[in-house]
């Protein structure tokens, strides 16, 4: 080959980039001995990189021959062309100038495309639209949207449906209408829901009638799918009458009405109650319009409850209360009537407005009082059993539908009352005597404790003035001590009558609740059922013997056992104290005297009828004081002596001396 032909031959060879077959024939085989000889001859590498490197190819073994041939002349051409030569990539498409060579005239091309574009669905992303079941697998259901390509949706969305084929019409969503793989997705369930959320929201403000199918049962009421949908059944909306197994209802199809909606919950409520009672309003009318007091209707038991029972008069309920079922008393409903059972009820009152109607069933039969014993009488013995036990008395159930009030005051003669609950329990035999009897008014009292003989009735034979007994403490008061002589016989032991000397503040200082205490009976009161009692009378009065002891006008030695504002408290001996006023208290050297200290006191006043001694202590060094007492003492003598003769109203003099002795007496104190 000529030196022309060779350079001729490699400038058609690298002149073709644009030939894919001719460049993939660069020589990979040849590959290094090429750079090596380029680079002895100063050819840039990354030049030569780009131009010789090519992708591996058949097409290389079969040109290998002319690369060899043209290794020397490429390192001439790439001097001086190889940098002008680069592959740019391809330009786009020009749409607008192939169509100058269109074989339709721009009108028939415009037709063509409306035409064309009429067929196809404005398809929108997150747009619920109805398509056509094209295919049906075990995996995969073929949706057609009548879009460029058809959906596949998993057949687990449509398993709500086992009769699902081809041609049926389903509602989906366009979830992408192209994927990273170009495939549109759908989704039938999501579209459900949002066609199911419509579909309720329309429900509830038209009252529309959707169907739905029970699906179990949860806490208060049932799950119910409507549209797809789980919504919640209250138990109290399944049915107007009270339901007594759920279960049977779980799988049932039934028609409701939406009561609610909540969508930010994503709750429903639905109710087959309301179609029912909806269509019941009706008939109610007519019913209620029909009714009078007094009328016999014969109803259905349908509900029993603790406090009634709810009968079924053919569309509308009516209530018996537990009163009105039986003249007796009951414990519960359950005892007269049983449900589904069929009874006759008289009308006792109702309300139109309301619709509610109030039974009776004990009406249909006569009064019990009306059949009581002619010759029953106040005074009689009757027998009967304890229905009813309160804390003031029990009722006594004498015969079915007549009861007697036994109070407690009437249980015993005791006049410590106690609860109904400490003497008898329901069910308890009773026997007693009848004390009051009214039949128009239907109300009986009776009396256990007056078949038993009252003690009062011979209480001064029993307990004589004088006698004495060992009784039992009941209770303190301020005033003294509740003893109890028998059951039925209580008596009082006034505080003054504890004690000779000791001076009690308060009984508890003496005795205590329940202990047991001598004492002698000092009065009785028949009429009022009253004794008095005395502790210390049991024995001697000591104070006859004091009065001889103790004389007025004489020192005797004692100590100070207690000091407070009116003066002090004097021991003269171990059983007797006497009270030495404030102004009695001061000693020689001007000090009074202390708890503890021993000193001589005079005995200012003895009074043998009141327990009382006066002492002084400050008398004995000022005789004065004892002259002005003996003079205020003759004054008040005097006054009350002539009040006395005189037996006449007080004058305002009288007044002034009464003032004047009060004054003296309680400086005396």
């Amino acid at each position: 080959m000529s030196e022309e032909n060779k350079k001729e031959t490699a400038k058609k060879a690298v002149e073709t980039p644009k030939n894919e077959e001719l460049v993939a024939a660069t020589p990979v085989v040849e590959k290094t001995s090429v750079i090596k000889e380029v680079k002895t001859k100063k050819i840039p590498k990354k030049r030569i990189k780009k131009e010789v490197e090519a992708p591996k190819s058949d097409v290389v073994l079969e040109t290998t021959p002319v690369v060899e041939e043209t290794t020397t002349v490429i390192e001439e051409v790439k001097i001086e062309e190889a940098p002008k030569k680069k592959v740019e990539k391809a330009e786009e498409f020009d749409w607008d100038k192939a169509a100058q060579n269109d074989m339709y005239s721009k009108k028939e091309r415009s037709d063509l495309d409306t035409e064309y574009s009429a067929t196809l669905p404005d398809v929108v992303d997150k747009q619920v639209i109805d398509g056509t079941v094209v295919l049906v697998t075990e995996r995969e259901v073929v949706i057609d949207i009548n879009f460029k390509s058809d959906g596949v949706i998993s057949f687990n969305e449509f398993k709500y449906n086992p009769e699902l084929k081809a041609g049926d019409t389903v509602e989906v969503l366009v979830e992408k209408q192209e994927d990273k793989n170009g495939q549109l997705v759908l989704s039938h369930r999501r579209a459900r829901v949002l066609r199911a959320w419509e579909k309720v929201n329309v429900a509830l403000e038209t009252g529309e009638v959707v169907n739905g199918q029970i699906m179990s049962r949860t806490k208060g009421g049932m799950i119910v799918d409507v549209f797809g949908i789980e919504c919640f059944l209250p138990g109290s909306q399944i049915d107007v009458k009270p339901i007594r197994d759920y279960d049977e209802y779980v799988g049932k199809k039934m028609e409701f009405k939406v009561v609610k909606v909540n969508e930010s919950f994503r709750n429903v409520v639905v109710s087959h109650k309301a179609l029912i009672e909806a269509d019941l309003a009706v008939q109610t009318k007519e019913i209620m319009s029909k009714l009078e007091k007094g009328q016999v209707l014969e109803g259905t038991v349908k509900n029993i409850t603790s406090y009634g029972v709810f009968v079924d008069l053919g569309g509308i309920d009516g209530l018996i209360h537990i009163t009105d079922l039986s003249w007796g008393r009951i414990s519960h409903p359950d005892e007269i009537v049983s449900l589904d059972e069929t009874i006759n009820v008289v009308i006792l009152d109702y309300d139109e407005g309301k619709s509610r109607i109030q039974l009776g069933l004990k009406q249909l039969g006569t009064h019990p009082w009306e059949n009581l014993d002619e010759n029953l009488k106040i005074g009689d013995e009757v027998d009967g059993k304890v229905v009813v036990v309160a804390d003031y008395g029990v009722f006594v159930e004498l015969q079915a539908g007549i009861e007697a009030l036994l109070h407690v005051s009437e249980m015993s003669w005791s006049t410590h009352l106690r609860s109904a609950n400490d003497f008898y329990k329901k069910g308890d035999a009773v026997k007693a005597q009848i004390l009051t009897l009214d039949k128009e008014t239907r109300k009986m009292s009776l009396g256990v404790k007056q078949m038993t003989p009252d003690p009062w009735a011979d209480i001064a034979a029993t307990f004589p003035v004088g006698s004495k007994h060992s009784v039992k403490v009941r209770n303190f008061t301020n005033f003294g001590i509740f003893v109890e002589l028998v059951e039925g016989v209580d008596g009082l032991v006034h505080i003054s009558d504890l004690s000779w000397t000791k001076k009690i503040k308060h009984p508890a200082e003496f005795t205590q609740v329940d202990a047991m205490l001598d004492v002698v009976v000092l009065d009785i009161d028949k009429g009022n059922r009253k004794i008095s009692l005395g502790h210390k009378q049991l024995d001697e009065n000591p104070w006859d013997e004091y009065a001889k002891q103790f004389k007025e006008g004489k020192d005797y030695e004692g100590t100070v056992t207690e000091v407070f504002d009116k003066g002090a408290v004097i021991a003269l001996s171990e059983e007797v104290e006497a009270f030495a006023p404030k102004r009695h208290t001061e000693k020689e050297d001007g000090l009074s005297i202390l708890v503890g200290e021993t000193l001589s006191f005079r005995i200012l006043e003895f009074s043998k009828e009141n327990k009382k001694i006066l002492v002084s202590h400050t008398a004995i060094f000022k005789a004065d004081l004892e002259l002005e007492r003996k003079k205020s003492a003759s004054s008040a003598k005097k006054v009350m002596k002539k009040l006395e003769d005189d037996k006449q109203h007080s004058t305002l003099g009288d007044l002034d001396s009464l003032a004047a002795l009060k004054k003296d007496l309680e400086q005396g104190e």
